[in-house]
């Protein structure tokens, strides 16, 4: 017997109003905000609607214009390297016997640092005059570098920090991934003579696919969204070279006081994740055996 609809209605009520005030109202207000210029005069907002205006504006940006190639290398770099070693380090761990936890825990360690504590000692490390990459590299007789300093540098020194931080996330996830698939499928593979790397690539990676495809979402949108460490490790510089999205929101908004392009801008990069996300998603479900 199914429950009546006004029963259904009144169980999952208060969660559609819990997720339109935490999620459908913000947007709406972002979009009305987008449509106007804000102004402040005695204390007041002084509202001036402006309609497509800013819109039409985002293609003559050139700093939305290199933030956003910026931001596109950041992520798709970031999160492949992240993903492929967290791969590798839950296929290694998944594989131990003994001593499980311990390595968990330690892989897991650098994602609960906080952002500005990770800036902080990656700055130092980068160092030009006392950073110990340098260090180490005049040990082996190699040329010291400005990591954050160089144009052709930077944006792979951030890259590099970011992929240190959140390696742990995707080693967590598919390690959840690889422990709930089932063990006969493996089991079968063995029984007919499946190699290794046959077994990874006929078995466990087309089983692992939809978690694949949901750990790239989850981080794909995390890397679009990457602030502190640009902000404390390069401020963006030098020059544009690792001036990312969220970066230019910010100047937008709060350092130019531009809240009406600055929220156009936002819903602009909104749209943008949420195509690369949905392709994701998408492309995992390809892969996924029926």
């Amino acid at each position: 017997m199914t429950e009546p609809w006004w029963w259904r209605a009144l169980a999952i009520g208060p969660a559609l109003l819990l997720f339109g005030a935490l999620t459908v109202l913000p947007v709406g207000l972002l979009l009305v905000l987008s449509l106007h210029d804000i102004t402040w005069s005695a204390g007041a907002a002084h509202w001036t609607f402006t309609g497509l205006r800013h819109y039409a504006q985002l293609a003559a940006d050139t700093l939305l214009a290199a933030s956003i190639r910026n931001t596109l290398v950041f992520a798709f770099a970031a999160v492949t390297l992240q993903m492929l070693l967290g791969l590798g380090l839950a296929l290694l761990v998944s594989g131990i016997a003994h001593g499980r936890a311990l390595y968990r825990t330690v892989f897991l360690l650098p994602i609960l640092i906080p952002g500005i504590v990770i800036g902080a000692i990656w700055k130092l490390m980068f160092s030009f005059d006392f950073g110990v990459i340098n260090l180490l590299l005049d040990l082996v007789g190699l040329a010291p570098h400005d990591w954050l300093g160089e144009r052709s540098l930077a944006l792979a020194s951030v890259i590099a920090v970011d992929v240190w931080h959140w390696t742990p996330f995707c080693f967590l996830l598919l390690l959840a991934g690889l422990e709930a698939l089932p063990r006969d499928v493996f089991e079968a593979a063995r029984v007919d003579g499946a190699g290794l790397f046959q077994t990874l690539r006929h078995v466990t990676l087309p089983l692992l696919a939809p978690t694949i495809a949901v750990t790239f979402a989850f981080r794909m949108i995390l890397a679009f969204k990457v602030f502190d460490e640009v902000y404390f490790l390069t401020g963006g510089g030098p020059g544009t070279a690792t001036e990312v999205l969220s970066f230019t929101i910010y100047r937008r908004f709060f350092t130019e006081d531009r809240a009406g392009y600055g929220a156009a801008m936002a819903l602009a990069t909104f749209a943008l994740v949420a195509v690369v996300v949905a392709a994701a998603v998408a492309a995992g479900r390809r892969r996924a055996p029926e």
